[in-house]
């Protein structure tokens, strides 16, 4: 089984102007992105506005941009739901396209029990041969996946690690501690990339990287060879922008970004709005004070 890599990016789902998913620009962008220190991508996923896809838009984009990258890099597809049998079906149909890897969020509304997160995590990765890679992100799903649930799930096979957004470094810490050998961390914030490193982590589902994707490689190469100091510059570089792309919900800023920057994504659906006036000075003023990574034509 061949691991993601380190540094994937969390794309955002490209739309035209009539709010219908823009293919072509997705293929753009996950090859610029590849282009740019990517070592893979995550689709369909919160960043890409998974919360309003429908399921054909979602089997579509995990196509054309699986048939995009080839073997380039790898293609993580979200196919995680609220519902067991929902999250099932999704692992199921990209499974059929011949993507490299499923990630399964949290459920979420419904406040499942750690028991029931684990039944729920269990069913689908033994309906799959995909390697599958848990999602944690209790900001948005409320119920927090235990670090003592993470470790019992990890005893499964093909359940390969865990993006982990809860901001909770001892959690963390008792995860790659208590996990099976080889089970990967990677962070679900930008911010805690260094932190979950040094811990033991083993790389970053990244945001950021739509801009910076070279800059955050070299921070996670100049880690794993001992370079420390280069990492920590890099990281603290960086935390300004990584705040400005968080200053109002995900991917509003970082559409914006990119839009500002010439590289076309559209706005978001709805109920996600363009920032307004405010919030877009911010992002502008910040990305003024950065080297953009990402190839625009």
């Amino acid at each position: 089984m061949r691991k993601p890599g380190r540094l994937l990016t969390a794309m955002v789902t490209p739309f035209n102007q009539k709010g219908e998913v823009d293919y072509q620009q997705a293929r753009r962008l996950a090859l610029a992105l590849l282009d740019s220190g990517s070592e893979g991508l995550v689709v369909v996923g919160t960043t890409g506005e998974s919360p309003t896809l429908v399921r054909d838009e979602e089997i579509r984009i995990f196509t054309e941009i699986k048939k995009a990258v080839g073997e380039r890099g790898s293609v993580v597809a979200g196919t995680g739901s609220n519902s067991t049998a929902e999250a099932l079906e999704a692992t199921k149909a990209a499974e059929r396209v011949g993507v490299d890897a499923c990630l399964l969020v949290v459920p979420y509304y419904n406040k499942p029990t750690q028991e029931g997160l684990y039944q729920h995590f269990r069913t689908i990765a033994e309906s799959t041969s995909l390697p599958c890679i848990l999602y944690n992100v209790p900001s948005r799903t409320v119920v927090n996946l235990s670090a003592d649930t993470v470790i019992r799930l990890s005893r499964i096979d093909n359940i390969i690690g865990l993006k982990e957004a809860s901001g909770n470094l001892e959690q963390v810490a008792r995860i790659i501690d208590g996990a099976r050998d080889g089970f990967l961390v990677w962070s679900g914030n930008d911010g805690d990339t260094l932190p979950i490193l040094a811990l033991g982590g083993y790389g970053v589902i990244s945001v950021a990287s739509h801009l910076v994707g070279n800059q955050i490689k070299k921070m996670i190469d100049s880690f794993i060879i001992g370079d420390t100091g280069v990492a920590a510059d890099i990281h603290r570089h960086l935390l300004p922008l990584i705040n400005a792309l968080f200053i109002v919900a995900n991917p509003i800023p970082t559409k914006y970004a990119l839009n500002h920057i010439g590289f076309q994504v559209g706005n978001p659906r709805l109920p996600l709005t363009a920032p307004d006036e405010k919030t877009a000075a911010v992002i502008r003023d910040t990305l003024q004070n950065y080297h953009i990574d990402l190839p625009v034509s």
